[in-house]
């Protein structure tokens, strides 16, 4: 009888977990579900590296501000393009689907290793609307390669972003 009993509340428990579960992941906040529009001109794209996190671990880094010069152009309401040119010297193309653009270009020399030799890390962008134009917020993610200088791990350094519109 005890055993029964045992068995009906761990399945009572996995069953109200369950439903707890799903009524968090329902009631998440929803964001951008369109790119809405393109967007145009001067912006300044600040990582805040005061919320750094390295290999998803809290570690304060350098904030970066720069001003980026940004042209798109939208196919329809799900899907825009265009390029970003940087006043840090790269140009990416910046792409939106389903309301996220996303920019990534590649970062010579990212990884310094001991020997005195470097490796390329990639870094991306993610942002979305956050009000009506001109302000984005998203992350700010730089991906060294795994096996650089030797180690097989993935350098991983990420942080906010914000792309604020100059005016």
């Amino acid at each position: 009888m005890k055993r029964h009993a045992c068995a009906a509340i761990a399945k009572t428990t996995s069953v109200a977990l369950m439903l707890m579960l799903s009524g968090l992941l329902a009631a998440a906040p929803a964001q951008a579900a369109d790119c809405a529009e393109p967007f145009t001109g001067r912006y300044t794209a600040f990582s805040d590296g005061k919320w750094a996190s390295k290999h998803y671990l809290f570690r304060e880094e350098v904030s970066v501000t720069g001003t980026w010069t940004v042209d798109t152009d939208c196919r329809d309401y799900l899907f825009c393009t265009g390029t970003v040119v940087s006043d840090q010297g790269w140009t990416a193309s910046a792409m939106c689907r389903s309301g996220l653009w996303t920019v990534t270009h590649d970062v010579p020399n990212w990884v310094p290793c001991p020997d005195g030799t470097t490796a390329t890390g990639q870094q991306k962008f993610t942002f979305f609307s956050e009000t009506d134009p001109p302000r984005f917020r998203g992350w700010d993610r730089t991906l060294g390669p795994s096996g650089a200088c030797g180690t097989n791990r993935h350098l991983i350094i990420e942080m906010p972003f914000t792309l604020t519109k100059i005016e």
